[in-house]
């Protein structure tokens, strides 16, 4: 099982914590039995679903410690903490229930407020409150004058609930410990034998119920926030699997948009297998940039004069003998699995580079707890063991989003195929073929999405993006009827607000509702 996106959520696990202990949230419920109970109403209805009240609860108090000492920390900002209720199911909005909980974040001397600006970082599966949280620490306060930041944990996702809880610790520690580049027969039914147990384990605990944390309803749910939040239609900025959710909402709702930017956007044209590759293909070119910066140091690059060379022996080492970590209480060891999740980790900024390079000089040297710090903040592992629900959410809703499925025979001949060409990340970008394959829920499919009748959509795209690929912004852009390209020359996943041009034509869009030039170019 590969999970190609971000998985990392910045202070999910501590936000969880403060919050349960604040009183926030409940933890009782039976994830299970609430989303199977309310799935079981399958029958259409005419009525439709309606908005229901968020409760907001001041939380500053517990959010100000988890912030302290990040920059942005010194701005006056005020939280407040919210749940609302949707239908699990719009064919019978007046079944069952899920919970979503939301983040506000308001910066002290508003004026002339023009409403919300909901967030999703993407993931699949990323807390929408973590991004939250974190907007209100970056993004300019041109913006945070005008709109307080929302973001909404997903259905299935961080702490909404349910939250989906179905791959155990163990299983993922297996999962992302596998050697991806094994390409073998017996190698190969073992990866297979992971993917079917994940499978069958989240089928029995959550049965048909599983299909309901889908892309589709979740636009719906937040059709239902907007009007809860009092907007009359939706500002929206969604970076890398929320440029889907968002031009998802677009052809749901396009008379409700007001403002959408969609950066770092996910190719709508592309299906799994060429998706998987052209990011496989991405993360290749990103880490080659990467060792032509190392090549670049004036102190020397410490991975030697072929970094890619050093990575694959380090790859062949750990195989043979995987690398102890100096940090205190582990007893994990790096095996290739994770030397490639901590380089992956890495290449999605290029601000991240100097610290994979030091962590790859160190595991060559005997000492392997940079190599799993990285790839413990890709995967969601917190430092007692336990993961985040990311990966669980991040498979449900992928599986939930698409009916196309590869045999084994196919996966097994792309994993040779894709692990010649692409040395470091083909074998695993096509292994992940196969995890909704074996993914026994409903499905309900992304729809074609032209978004016909929308205000324009701003799509924006980097060049150098190892994750989501340029050519998907200029195709998100071009299947929107109105849809605007933008696209920075610079590297990592998304570009807001990292340079001034991007930043400049985003915030006169959010703010006034003028339209950069259609194919405007930003330098790096």
């Amino acid at each position: 099982m590969n999970v190609h996106r971000r998985l990392a959520a910045t202070g999910g696990a501590l936000l969880a914590l403060a919050l349960a202990t604040a009183g926030c949230t409940s933890s009782d419920d039976d994830a299970a039995t609430a989303a199977a109970s309310s799935s079981a109403a399958a029958k259409s209805s005419a009525e439709a679903a309606a908005a229901k009240p968020i409760e907001w609860q001041d939380c500053s108090s517990q959010i100000d410690p988890i912030i302290a000492g990040r920059p942005g920390a010194d701005r006056d900002l005020a939280f407040q903490c919210g749940t609302t209720t949707v239908p699990v199911s719009y064919a019978d909005p007046t079944g069952g229930t899920l919970q979503l909980f939301l983040v506000k974040a308001t910066l002290a001397g508003q004026a002339n407020r023009i409403g919300s600006l909901v967030v999703n970082p993407g993931g699949p599966g990323q807390s929408a409150t973590d991004a939250a949280i974190q907007s209100a620490l970056t993004l300019p306060t041109d913006v945070l004058g005008r709109f307080d930041v929302v973001g909404v944990d997903p259905r299935g996702v961080g702490l909404s609930d349910p939250a989906v809880e179905c791959i155990s610790d163990q299983q993922k520690d297996e999962l992302f410990a596998a050697d991806p580049r094994a390409t073998d027969a017996a190698s190969l039914a073992t990866a297979f034998g992971r993917v079917d147990a994940v499978a069958d384990a989240c089928a029995t605990k959550y049965k048909d119920a599983l299909g309901a944390f889908d892309t589709v309803d979740t636009a719906r749910d937040m059709d239902l926030v907007r009007q809860s939040l009092g907007d009359e239609q939706l500002t929206f900025l969604g970076y890398s699997y929320g440029t889907t959710l968002g031009s998802t909402y677009a052809e749901l709702f396009p008379d409700r948009v007001r403002a959408m930017v969609l950066d770092g956007a996910v190719d709508p044209d592309a299906g799994l297998q060429q998706s998987a590759e052209a990011q496989a293909q991405a993360f290749e070119a990103a880490f080659d940039a990467f060792a032509a910066n190392c090549l670049t140091l004036v102190s020397g690059c410490p991975l030697g004069f072929d970094p890619r060379l050093f990575v694959t022996d380090l790859l062949t080492q750990t195989a043979a003998a995987p690398v102890p970590s100096s940090r205190p209480g582990e007893i994990r060891q790096a095996t290739p699995g994770l030397v490639l999740e901590a380089v992956r980790s890495a290449l999605y900024q290029p601000s991240a580079w100097p610290q994979l390079t030091q962590s790859l000089a160190a595991a060559r040297n005997g000492d392997a707890a940079g190599l799993l710090t990285l790839a413990d903040s890709y995967t969601g592992r917190n430092d007692d063991g336990s993961y985040t629900n990311v990966v669980d959410a991040n498979v449900a809703i992928t599986c939930a989003d698409t009916d196309e499925e590869f045999t084994q025979q196919q996966v097994s001949a792309l994993v040779t195929d894709w692990g010649t060409r692409y040395p470091l990340f083909g074998a695993d970008a096509a292994l992940g073929l196969y995890t909704c394959s074996a993914w026994d829920a409903p499905r309900t499919p992304l729809p074609d999405r032209d978004a016909a009748g929308s205000a324009p959509i701003l799509v924006i795209g980097t060049q150098g993006d190892p994750v989501t690929p340029v050519v998907g912004a200029a195709d998100m852009a071009a299947d929107l009827t109105s849809g605007v390209l933008l696209t920075w020359q610079g590297a990592g996943h998304t570009a807001y607000p990292k340079t001034e041009c991007v930043t400049a034509a985003v915030d006169a869009y959010l703010i006034d509702l003028v339209v950069p030039q259609d194919g405007l170019t930003c330098p790096a």
